[in-house]
This record gives C-alpha cells, sequence and structure tokens, in this order.
C-alpha cells in the first residue's frame, strides 16, 4: 500500500491540483484587493440593507483610523465581542489595516471566560454592542480586568430604514443602556476620525493577525496564533475546492463568525471570492428559511445541528431550495441519515470537512462533485499533508493497518499558542500539528475519524472542556469528586453529562446539583444531567477515568437505538 503521506496525490479528487504554491498575502492586502476588484458588487446583505465592497472599504478605513487615534500600534490585541452583524466585518478588517491582532470572544462566554482570555491576550479593545447579552458582561469584565477601552455598536445603526425605526420602537426591552463613561467610545464616533489610517508593514508569515482560542489537547483554552499567511492561504485552500468558483456567489452567513469555521469558510473565503454574504446574527431556523428564500444563496455552511434544526422545521418542504448549490458541513460528525436527507430535500450536495483551531481551520473535505465518501472527512485541501503517527510515539508511524494519530503540515498550520512554548512542544513533532485525533486513511486517500485522544466534548461545532466544567462542580461543598463526559445527542452530536460523588454525609441530588450548576456556565457547556454516584472509575494509580463511563453511556445508547429499531 502507498505511503499514507502520497496517497491522495495520485487520487486526487479535488477540482485543482494538490501541487499549489500560495505566495505570502496579507489580510489587508486581501479585503482591498476584492474591494478594488469589486467596489460595487454587494458584500453584505443584513437584514436587507446591502453593503458594498467599496462601502465597506471605506469603513474599514475609518475603523483603523479611529482604532489608532485610540492608542492602538502595530502587534496590539483588539477583542471582538460580537455576533453576525455588519459591525464585525469592519471591525475585523480594520484592527488588522491598524496593525492590530485580533482576539475572537464568543457571546456564549460567562464574564468569568471572558475575563480570562482578556487577560491572557493583553486585550486593550473590545467591541461589542448595546444589547443585554452582550453589554452587561462587557461592562463587567471592563470593571475587572485589564481592558482599557469598550467600543458599543448599536444594531439599529446597520439595518435598512425602516427596520432601524421600528428595532428603536419596539425593541427597547432587548436594548441595554449605555453608561456616560470615559472608557466607551460608540461605534458611529469611532468611524469619525477620517478615512486616512497610518499604514502599516506587514510581514505575512510571521505578523499574527488572529488569536483563536482553543482548548488544544488539555487545560484551559490557549491562543492559537494565526499569522495573516494562515489565515489567506486557507481562504485560498478553501477556495481551491469549490469546482465553480467564477459562479454566483451568495453565502448565508449564519454561522458565528467568531467560531474559526465561519471566520474562514464564511468570511475570509467570501471576502477573498468577491462574494456576497447573506448575513444573520445567530440561527433561527424560520429566519434561515426566509433570507434563503429572499435571497436566492447558492451556499449554506454549518454544522449537523443545523441541517438537522432544518429538516425538522415545519416550513421546510413548502421552501425552495433550488438555488443553493453546495452546503459544507464542519465542527462535529455529520450522521449519515442527516446528509442523505437534507441532500434529498435540497437537491444541493452536503459534504463534510475536518480542521481544528490551530490549522486556521481547514484541512480536509469531502470534494463538492465526484467522489464523496459518507463517514469519511474527505481528502487534504490543496497544499496540506496528513499523515499518521503512532498513539503512543508520534516520532514513528502506527503499526501496519492499524489507527494513528492524525498529523498535518501546511501554510495553513497556525505560527504556535500565545505565549505558550511548553504547549508548542507537546503539539508540534518534527513541524508536524498533532491533532489529538484517531484516524485512518483509505486507499483512495480519504480520512476517517475512528476515535480522539482527548477529551473534548463537541457540542454542535462548539468545543467543551471537561475540566472547567468539573472545576465548577468542585465548588459544590456537597461534591467529592467529579467527571465530566461527552454523551450521544441526537440534534447536537454530543452534550455534557456530569457524574459525582458526595462527600460524606451530604444530602443533595442530582436534579438539585444540576439546577446549581448550568446557570454558571455557557450554554453549550451546560450538562444534560448530573448523575450522583457512590464511586466513580479510577485508574491503578488512582486517578480518575472517564474511559470506562464513556464506554458505559455508549453501550447504554446503542441499547437503546436498538431496541427502537425492534420496537420499529
Amino acid at each position: 500500500m502507498e505511503s499514507s503521506e502520497n496517497i491522495w496525490k495520485t487520487r486526487y479528487n479535488h477540482p485543482s491540483a494538490w501541487e499549489q504554491a500560495f505566495p505570502p498575502l496579507s489580510m489587508v492586502d486581501m479585503v482591498v484587493g476584492s474591494a478594488t476588484a469589486n467596489p460595487d458588487a454587494a458584500m453584505i446583505d443584513f437584514m436587507g440593507r446591502k453593503t458594498t465592497y467599496g462601502d465597506m472599504l471605506r469603513i474599514i478605513r475609518r475603523v483603523a483610523r479611529g482604532l489608532q487615534d485610540l492608542g492602538i500600534r502595530q502587534g496590539d490585541r483588539v477583542g471582538l465581542y460580537l455576533p453576525n452583524v455588519p459591525h464585525y466585518v469592519a471591525a475585523y478588517y480594520g484592527a488588522m489595516m491598524a496593525g492590530a491582532t485580533v482576539v475572537n470572544f464568543s457571546p456564549l462566554y460567562t464574564a468569568a471566560e471572558l475575563e480570562h482570555q482578556v487577560e491572557d491576550s493583553g486585550t486593550k479593545i473590545l467591541f461589542t454592542l448595546s444589547a443585554k447579552a452582550l453589554l452587561p458582561t462587557a461592562l463587567e469584565v471592563l470593571d475587572n480586568s485589564s481592558l482599557e477601552r469598550l467600543v458599543v455598536g448599536c444594531v439599529a445603526e446597520v439595518l435598512p430604514p425602516a427596520k432601524s425605526v421600528l428595532f428603536r420602537l419596539f425593541k427597547r426591552a432587548e436594548t441595554a443602556h449605555v453608561p456616560h463613561d470615559p472608557r466607551i467610545t460608540h461605534y458611529a464616533q469611532l468611524l469619525r476620525h477620517g478615512e486616512d489610517a497610518a499604514p502599516v508593514a506587514i510581514d505575512p508569515e510571521n505578523d499574527v493577525a488572529l488569536l483563536q482560542y482553543t482548548g488544544g489537547t488539555t487545560g484551559r483554552p490557549k491562543g492559537a496564533m494565526l499569522t495573516h499567511q494562515n489565515l489567506t492561504a486557507n481562504a485560498r485552500q478553501v477556495r481551491l475546492i469549490d469546482p465553480h468558483p467564477e459562479a454566483p456567489d451568495r453565502i448565508l452567513a449564519v454561522l458565528p463568525f467568531f467560531h474559526v469555521f465561519a471566520n474562514t469558510c464564511v468570511l475570509n473565503r467570501t471576502v477573498l471570492n468577491g462574494g456576497e454574504m447573506v448575513m444573520l446574527p445567530r440561527f433561527d431556523g424560520t429566519q434561515v428559511l426566509a433570507a434563503l428564500q429572499r435571497t436566492k444563496a447558492t451556499s449554506l455552511p454549518g454544522v449537523p445541528t443545523m441541517y438537522q434544526a432544518l429538516l425538522d422545521h415545519p416550513a421546510t418542504p413548502n421552501i425552495d431550495f433550488s438555488s443553493l448549490r453546495l452546503c459544507i458541513s464542519g465542527g462535529a460528525p455529520l450522521p449519515l441519515e442527516v446528509k442523505q436527507r437534507f441532500e434529498a430535500l435540497t437537491g444541493s450536495k452536503l459534504v463534510e470537512g475536518y480542521g481544528l483551531t490551530e490549522s486556521s481551520p481547514v484541512v480536509c473535505s469531502n470534494p463538492y462533485e465526484g467522489l464523496n465518501k459518507a463517514g469519511t472527512v474527505g481528502q487534504p485541501v490543496p497544499g496540506t499533508r496528513v499523515k499518521l503517527v503512532d498513539r503512543e510515539d508520534p516520532t514513528r508511524p502506527p503499526p501496519d493497518g492499524e489507527p494513528g494519530e492524525l498529523v498535518f503540515a501546511g501554510p495553513q498550520i497556525m505560527k504556535g499558542y500565545w505565549q505558550r512554548p511548553d504547549a508548542d512542544a507537546e503539539v508540534f513533532v518534527d513541524g508536524w500539528l498533532r491533532t489529538g485525533d484517531v484516524g485512518l486513511i483509505d486507499e483512495d486517500g480519504y480520512v476517517k475519524i475512528v476515535d480522539r485522544l482527548k477529551d473534548m466534548i463537541a457540542v454542535g461545532g462548539f468545543k467543551v472542556f471537561p475540566s472547567q466544567v468539573e472545576a465548577v462542580l468542585y465548588h459544590h461543598p456537597a461534591v467529592k469528586e467529579a467527571l465530566v463526559i461527552g454523551i450521544p445527542d441526537p440534534y447536537r452530536g454530543e452534550c455534557p453529562k456530569a457524574f459525582v460523588t458526595l462527600q460524606e454525609g451530604a444530602e443533595i441530588d442530582g436534579g438539585a446539583l444540576k439546577e446549581w450548576l448550568n446557570p454558571q456556565l455557557g450554554k453549550h457547556e451546560r450538562v444534560s444531567e448530573v448523575e450522583v454516584r457512590l464511586n466513580l472509575p479510577k485508574t491503578l494509580v488512582g486517578k480518575l477515568s472517564r474511559k470506562e463511563l464513556v464506554a458505559e453511556e455508549r453501550a447504554k445508547a446503542e441499547s437503546a437505538k436498538a431496541q427502537t429499531g425492534t420496537a420499529a
């Protein structure tokens, strides 16, 4: 059998050759190039209000000048605590034009999580909205961290005029009061500084464009340093696997931009291509279907839970999906049933891909046309090398025919972890990025994920770190020991479940513990159940062990599935 490093080269099914050169390109040159080439083309459709590439470039330049006037210098960190709104696009590219490094913060974060990452990254300025779901948390972080300033926008200022008036009249209950504080700058005020930002010399291959936090393999989230070249190379790689990049390109942008999947596959790739993003602030099945009908979108990238939700929506049978050409699924394994039902219903191809935060993120994808293998994540995208290494010793290959840990190399692989050389030493082996995922590479060069070394739980495309949920549980005086694992969930792929033992004499049930725990967690971290046990499994050296619980829950799920099939 051919080497797993080279097998796909002779059986390559993506439309562009695997051998590709990716000349250095900064994110600033990418967006300026697209705007210069397509000044009158629509870049954004937000709730019916369109912004052209030329208009957005002028806004980006105003953000860059405003940030420089506020003291931002090359290498400073600027945070985005935003949903999918036009402010995000302007602040993202504007901060980079000012020479800053962008730091993405999930709107799902608790104040404690946000504070930790602000401190770890050294973020100076944070962009957010005057929404009750965001501003109070941002203000708390402003008071309790080294954060120097908030830039606060309002959704009404980017809506069509009629909708803007209605929003101000009827959505006041969802808007938070912005206090008078010298540390707060209104977004509209920031844009009044002019368009003549001081030019910044950017080294695409070394300057960090984005700090994207991830859990890696263990512990608290770490900041993956993604350079300008990492991001632009991955955008170019994703464009190269599209067999018809010149066709009308209107992408439904509902995946959150703060997630690295959307950051590359929706935002950067579409801007590179001069396409249009139909932006929605959050996923809502009714709004997604309405936007699809209104705009005739050609692509809908998503996570499996999104496709499942659309299949379950009562309006779906009456929707015209004929404009959709292709959809790519990532963030979590794509169930075969979901793929088949979605393709049958829409007539669009739904393909599964794979990546990591540390790889910007895309490294593999099933071809949009040609051989598509369900249950695999496809072949490596152009310019990306993939191989298997021994699960115990990553310096040598696995035994013949056995699964191994997947490792990758390519122009999209991160520079390293922010201020964590110890973590770099663990994740890089001879220039290859370790994934912590165990896989196989078949005779056609298609990659299949069969297991994972790490304990992260994939909840609808978001990563949950068991140790962080366990740390909260240990704050309860009745909890003696705690373990959190992912259990199968038909909608989200996985969901967290907690197991605890109690201190001697403590009397509390799992339901009460769940009610105490979940309000302290991010929405995606919340557990489905807390099960109280007399004992938890341990290794021979006495360390708490998750694998027995994982096997037990998996067997329970398979048994329930078999019984359902028998009953049917």
